[in-house]
């Protein structure tokens, strides 16, 4: 209670902290995103009318970017559509991606066919378990004229580990189960088909690397934001979307063949994904940065 009480004192002591040190430093830009520590930074530039901007990286706005978006000179959306306050414009520069990811940006895809395949099974930065529950399951339902072709990349957690590679194992699919890929950016490029939660950074990955996907949004992310996420490569018949409430073994399974025995729909699938990234997203979000800066300069040098 105590904590919760101070809450306030705190963000208040933080944006004197902050107003001083704009003062004394006067930066070009102020760029938030998001989230509460933005918060001492993004108020005291704009007390000190500062040119400010905020980025936000889900499809929908959270609280903080909610409240500042009205109050600032820019907002940039990592997703794409994501709603935006009255009279207020946003501009679509995606999300920046590690440099390992960005260097496989539009990798050469191979469709389904009749040799090895891979698919590739990710549930944010330490796997989820709806996914370890359900995905082994339904690709042991696969025909076996798939089955006998696919090996698996799986991403669990510790405690679900064992149990998911033993079920992999008896059921004699090659698989690879572990809580974290180093090389997952390469995992990606090579797969077939892949299988994820919906994070902003999972999606930005997908679009720069450009693969087929079936989605299963995380239900108890704030305001729904996975499945705002997911909007854009579902409008662009890029990716099937499976709200946890209708995820089971059995459709998740027929999912995953109608991708793998259509070939070219599977083509056209890391076609639209391709086409919904942004591989340059830092150098779109610098470039809005610097706009700003010369602008807001060219405004003050013209008083």
């Amino acid at each position: 209670l105590l904590h919760t009480l101070l809450v306030p004192f705190r963000i208040l002591a933080g944006v004197a902290a902050a107003a001083l040190a704009l003062r004394r430093d006067r930066p070009a830009v102020v760029v938030g995103f998001g989230g509460y520590p933005s918060i001492p930074a993004l108020a005291a530039a704009t007390l000190l009318r500062l040119p400010r901007m905020i980025h936000e990286q889900n499809g929908v706005l959270g609280k903080v970017n909610t409240f500042f978006a009205p109050r600032v000179d820019a907002v940039a959306c990592g997703s794409w559509p994501t709603p935006l306050p009255p009279g207020v414009y946003g501009t679509f520069t995606g999300n920046p991606v590690r440099a390992a990811v960005a260097a496989r940006a539009g990798a050469a895809y191979i469709p389904p066919g009749d040799y090895p395949m891979q698919i590739l099974v990710i549930g944010g930065s330490q796997g989820a378990r709806i996914l370890s529950d359900t995905v082994p399951e339904a690709i042991a339902a696969l025909p076996a004229a798939l089955l006998d072709r696919l090996s698996v990349s799986h991403q669990a957690r510790d405690e679900d580990g064992a149990r998911v590679a033993d079920f992999y194992a008896r059921a004699g699919i090659p698989a690879d189960v572990q809580p974290f890929f180093t090389d997952l950016p390469a995992r990606m490029a090579e797969a077939q088909l892949v299988i994820s939660r919906a994070g902003a950074s999972s999606i930005a990955d997908l679009t720069v690397i450009g693969r087929p996907a079936i989605l299963i949004p995380f239900a108890a992310a704030t305001a729904d934001h996975q499945t705002a996420n997911a909007r854009g490569l579902v409008q662009a018949d890029a990716a099937i979307l499976i709200p946890e409430s209708r995820l089971n073994a059995a459709v998740l399974a027929d999912q995953i063949a109608a991708i793998l025995q259509h070939p070219e729909g599977a083509q056209r699938m890391a076609a639209g994904a391709l086409e919904q990234g942004r591989p340059d997203a830092t150098d779109r979000l610098v470039g809005m940065v610097e706009d700003l800066a010369r602008r807001k300069s060219s405004q003050r040098a013209g008083r």
